[in-house]
């Protein structure tokens, strides 16, 4: 079972299917071969502004301005009990970068968590190998959600 905390920042607008996010997150897991066993994983999002989001970018990766995702890892496990980790999804970079890509808002913020997730199980991007892997990743768990490849020009 997956236990997804959904906090939306004050003055944040955001409409999000709850449920759709879990799915989302069990997609990452499965796909990225994480034994669930009958553990509770504990996933928290939180939707927030672009002062947030540069706050926190700031302080944690040195990169004082907003991003779309900001994963936190706990990796914490414990007999029946999985504490993935935190996700922090910045709404208006999501809205804005949405619209330059011709995306719903829907389905991109569906792809930052799909994204994050993969982060927070160690996957990066940065190294041109790793992007291949992880976007190739994010790709299928995409498809297997009924979206559209989120890379597509």
């Amino acid at each position: 079972m997956i236990d997804l905390t959904l906090v939306v920042a004050p003055g944040v607008a955001a409409d999000c299917d709850r449920r759709q996010l879990t799915d989302a997150l069990a997609a990452v897991l499965d796909e990225a071969g994480v034994e669930r066993r009958d553990d509770e994983i504990s996933v928290d999002v939180r939707l927030v502004d672009e002062a947030e989001s540069a706050d926190l970018n700031g302080r944690f990766r040195n990169k004082p301005y907003a991003t779309n995702v900001l994963s936190f890892s706990a990796g914490a496990r414990l007999p029946g009990f999985f504490a993935l980790g935190d996700l922090v999804i910045c709404i208006p970079v999501v809205a804005s970068q949405a619209a330059e890509q011709g995306k719903t808002v829907d389905a991109h913020l569906l792809h930052m968590v799909v994204h994050g997730g993969f982060h927070l199980l160690g996957f990066d991007h940065i190294g041109d190998d790793e992007a291949e892997i992880m976007e190739a990743a994010e790709r299928r768990v995409m498809a297997r959600l009924g979206q559209d490849d989120p890379y597509a020009a």
